[in-house]
């Protein structure tokens, strides 16, 4: 039975609603001084961040009506924004896939939001922003929680920031060693990649992000650079156990790869093992191509060295 709500708290979350509307320009006519609303912004972030996707999938996910979703996406075609194409598993499926043209205008619009966001939290100190963003949290843990949905993707990504790189390392650790039997070498070796990263990190050209769920680290992944002009890393990509089934590795892979375009780099390099089946799926299903696969003794085991590229 609903819990009776006193009228003051109604108007209390009312006035916070209007306040914050305000303060991060919902209420302006184009979102970011844009052409865009701020649903039609939503649309576009889905489609550049999450890939290709059918536009019933987009419409539940965004919990937009099928009709004002229609008037969306023909506005977007017809700007030449989106296109539609055929499922690589069923060619009767049409799937929504942001263009080129797409990305050129929703990345600069992309930036821009993230530029606001840190003019907003720059206004306070470290313990401030870290005050603000634990009580954000709070009230999206609530609302998902009390929705009684099990939402397709429960979880958030951000930036490293100190003891990141010591998660990273153990939880790489311990994963491989309990699913794959790999020894402490492997610990090792991925230890070393994370101090390295730290030492020569270049915000312009890398990034780390680490997913969260209910406040926890349970993914990562990294864009390093390679030595050669124009080509990235792709690094420490993991999923830990209880993020998994939900779609966080190809999230991940496409943070990685939307930077990196942002970044300028033209391809994308990674290396794993033919041991890592479910993250080499997640690779092909992006386009990487196998280029070179070496046989070794390595962290206790018998394997194949893979090294798979991609063309941004």
């Amino acid at each position: 039975m609903p819990v009776p709500v006193a009228d003051d708290r109604v108007a209390a979350v009312r006035s916070f609603n209007r306040f914050f509307t305000r303060q991060i320009g919902v209420l302006r006519e184009g979102l970011l001084h844009s052409e865009y609303t701020l649903t039609e912004m939503r649309v576009l972030y889905e489609l550049a961040h999450h890939g290709d996707q059918p536009a019933a999938v987009l419409g539940r996910d965004l919990g937009l009506d099928r009709g004002y979703l229609s008037r969306i996406l023909a506005k977007f075609e017809s700007a030449g924004l989106v296109s539609r194409v055929p499922s690589a598993t069923d060619g009767r499926t049409k799937l929504l896939h942001m263009t080129a043209r797409g990305r050129a205008v929703y990345e600069p619009l992309d930036r821009r939001s993230r530029e606001e966001v840190g003019d907003l939290l720059a206004r306070f100190g470290e313990s401030d922003q870290l005050r603000m963003l634990d009580a954000m949290q709070t009230i999206q843990q609530l609302l998902d929680e009390s929705s009684g949905l099990k939402y397709a993707q429960p979880f958030v990504l951000r930036p490293h920031r100190a003891g990141d790189m010591a998660w990273i390392t153990r939880r790489h650790g311990a994963l491989y060693t309990s699913e794959q039997g790999w020894d402490d070498s492997f610990e090792t070796l991925v230890g070393e990649i994370c101090a390295d990263f730290e030492r020569h990190f270049d915000p312009a050209l890398e990034q780390c992000w680490i997913a969260e769920m209910a406040g926890q680290p349970v993914g990562s992944i990294a864009l390093a650079r390679s030595g050669e002009e124009g080509v990235g890393k792709l690094r420490l990509l993991l999923v830990d156990e209880p993020a998994r089934g939900y779609g966080l590795g190809s999230r991940l892979v496409d943070e990685c790869h939307r930077f990196a375009r942002a970044a300028g780099y033209r391809k994308m390099r990674l290396w794993t093992t033919d041991q890592q089946k479910e993250a080499r799926q997640i690779y092909l299903g992006k386009g990487y191509v196998l280029v070179a696969e070496e046989p070794v003794f390595a962290f206790g085991q018998q394997m194949v060295n893979e090294t798979w590229e991609l063309d941004l």
